[in-house]
Protein backbone atom coordinates (compact mmCIF):
# COMPACT_ATOMS: atom_id res chain seq x y z
CA UNK A 1 0.00 0.00 0.00
CA UNK A 2 1.23 3.79 -1.16
CA UNK A 3 1.23 6.79 0.29
CA UNK A 4 1.67 9.86 -2.01
CA UNK A 5 3.89 12.49 0.10
CA UNK A 6 3.51 15.90 -2.19
CA UNK A 7 5.88 18.87 -1.35
CA UNK A 8 3.85 22.03 -1.54
CA UNK A 9 4.43 25.69 -0.93
CA UNK A 10 3.34 27.29 2.19
CA UNK A 11 -0.02 29.82 0.54
CA UNK A 12 -3.52 29.89 -0.18
CA UNK A 13 -4.64 27.19 -2.64
CA UNK A 14 -1.58 24.82 -3.04
CA UNK A 15 -3.66 22.41 -1.56
CA UNK A 16 -6.60 22.69 -3.35
CA UNK A 17 -4.38 22.20 -6.27
CA UNK A 18 -3.25 19.01 -5.19
CA UNK A 19 -6.55 17.78 -4.23
CA UNK A 20 -8.14 19.01 -7.64
CA UNK A 21 -5.47 17.13 -9.53
CA UNK A 22 -6.40 13.66 -7.72
CA UNK A 23 -10.33 14.51 -7.87
CA UNK A 24 -9.62 15.37 -11.71
CA UNK A 25 -9.38 11.78 -12.26
CA UNK A 26 -12.35 10.93 -10.31
CA UNK A 27 -9.88 9.26 -7.33
CA UNK A 28 -11.00 8.76 -3.75
CA UNK A 29 -8.90 10.29 -1.37
CA UNK A 30 -9.26 7.66 1.63
CA UNK A 31 -7.23 9.02 4.05
CA UNK A 32 -5.31 12.49 4.41
CA UNK A 33 -2.63 14.59 6.60
CA UNK A 34 -0.88 17.78 5.93
CA UNK A 35 1.70 20.01 7.58
CA UNK A 36 3.62 23.12 7.51
CA UNK A 37 7.19 24.88 8.67
CA UNK A 38 7.87 27.92 7.09
CA UNK A 39 7.62 28.35 3.57
CA UNK A 40 6.93 24.97 2.94
CA UNK A 41 4.56 22.04 3.88
CA UNK A 42 3.63 18.13 2.75
CA UNK A 43 0.68 17.01 2.46
CA UNK A 44 0.37 13.06 2.63
CA UNK A 45 -2.39 11.24 0.73
CA UNK A 46 -3.93 7.90 0.61
CA UNK A 47 -6.18 6.75 -2.09
CA UNK A 48 -8.50 4.37 -4.07
CA UNK A 49 -6.50 4.17 -7.04
CA UNK A 50 -2.59 4.43 -6.68
CA UNK A 51 -1.68 4.13 -10.33
CA UNK A 52 -3.93 7.13 -11.11
CA UNK A 53 -3.20 9.00 -8.41
CA UNK A 54 0.82 8.64 -9.51
CA UNK A 55 -0.18 9.49 -12.92
CA UNK A 56 -2.72 12.73 -11.90
CA UNK A 57 0.30 13.85 -9.64
CA UNK A 58 3.23 13.72 -12.31
CA UNK A 59 0.54 15.29 -15.16
CA UNK A 60 -0.13 18.27 -12.76
CA UNK A 61 3.79 18.68 -12.09
CA UNK A 62 3.69 18.40 -8.46
CA UNK A 63 7.04 17.37 -6.64
CA UNK A 64 6.23 14.44 -4.91
CA UNK A 65 7.57 10.74 -3.47
CA UNK A 66 5.77 7.86 -2.56
CA UNK A 67 5.78 5.50 1.15
CA UNK A 68 4.70 2.00 1.62
CA UNK A 69 2.65 2.66 4.67
CA UNK A 70 1.20 -0.43 7.41
CA UNK A 71 -2.09 -0.15 8.77
CA UNK A 72 -2.33 -0.44 12.11
CA UNK A 73 -5.30 -0.94 14.86
CA UNK A 74 -4.65 0.40 18.32
CA UNK A 75 -7.09 0.17 21.40
CA UNK A 76 -8.67 3.26 22.29
CA UNK A 77 -6.85 4.10 25.26
CA UNK A 78 -3.98 6.43 26.57
CA UNK A 79 -0.52 4.46 25.71
CA UNK A 80 -1.10 2.70 23.05
CA UNK A 81 0.47 5.63 20.51
CA UNK A 82 3.37 5.54 22.61
CA UNK A 83 3.44 1.69 22.47
CA UNK A 84 3.30 1.26 18.78
CA UNK A 85 5.75 4.44 18.00
CA UNK A 86 8.24 2.82 21.00
CA UNK A 87 7.94 -0.61 18.74
CA UNK A 88 9.20 1.13 15.90
CA UNK A 89 11.97 3.04 17.39
CA UNK A 90 13.54 -0.59 19.26
CA UNK A 91 13.61 -2.10 15.76
CA UNK A 92 15.50 1.46 14.27
CA UNK A 93 12.37 2.23 11.79
CA UNK A 94 11.84 6.44 10.95
CA UNK A 95 8.21 7.39 10.73
CA UNK A 96 7.89 9.52 8.36
CA UNK A 97 3.96 10.36 8.56
CA UNK A 98 1.05 8.78 10.86
CA UNK A 99 -2.49 9.66 9.09
CA UNK A 100 -5.72 8.22 10.91
CA UNK A 101 -7.77 6.01 9.11
CA UNK A 102 -10.97 5.73 11.18
CA UNK A 103 -12.56 3.49 14.13
CA UNK A 104 -13.83 0.39 15.14
CA UNK A 105 -14.93 -1.24 18.16
CA UNK A 106 -13.13 0.83 20.07
CA UNK A 107 -10.12 1.02 18.36
CA UNK A 108 -8.20 3.52 16.46
CA UNK A 109 -6.95 2.76 13.00
CA UNK A 110 -3.47 4.33 11.78
CA UNK A 111 -1.43 4.43 8.79
CA UNK A 112 2.25 4.08 9.31
CA UNK A 113 4.47 5.95 6.49
CA UNK A 114 7.99 4.62 7.14
CA UNK A 115 11.65 4.66 5.66
CA UNK A 116 11.22 0.51 6.70
CA UNK A 117 7.64 -1.28 6.08
CA UNK A 118 9.08 -4.37 6.49
CA UNK A 119 10.60 -4.09 9.78
CA UNK A 120 8.11 -2.10 10.60
CA UNK A 121 5.11 -4.58 9.52
CA UNK A 122 7.72 -7.45 12.13
CA UNK A 123 8.00 -4.74 14.79
CA UNK A 124 3.94 -4.05 14.38
CA UNK A 125 2.58 -7.35 13.48
CA UNK A 126 0.13 -8.03 16.34
CA UNK A 127 -1.42 -4.68 15.39
CA UNK A 128 -1.75 -4.80 11.40
CA UNK A 129 -4.98 -5.18 9.98
CA UNK A 130 -4.92 -6.97 6.62
CA UNK A 131 -4.24 -4.62 3.40
CA UNK A 132 -7.96 -5.69 2.02
CA UNK A 133 -9.50 -4.18 4.81
CA UNK A 134 -7.57 -0.99 4.83
CA UNK A 135 -7.64 0.58 1.30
Amino acid sequence: MIAFIVDLKNKPGELAKAAKTIADRAINVTGFSGSVCGDSGTAVFLTSDESGTRQALNGGQLKFHEVEYQTVRLADRPGTLYEATKRLADAGVNIQAAIPTGMSGGNVHLAFLTDNPQKAKEALREWILEPAYSR
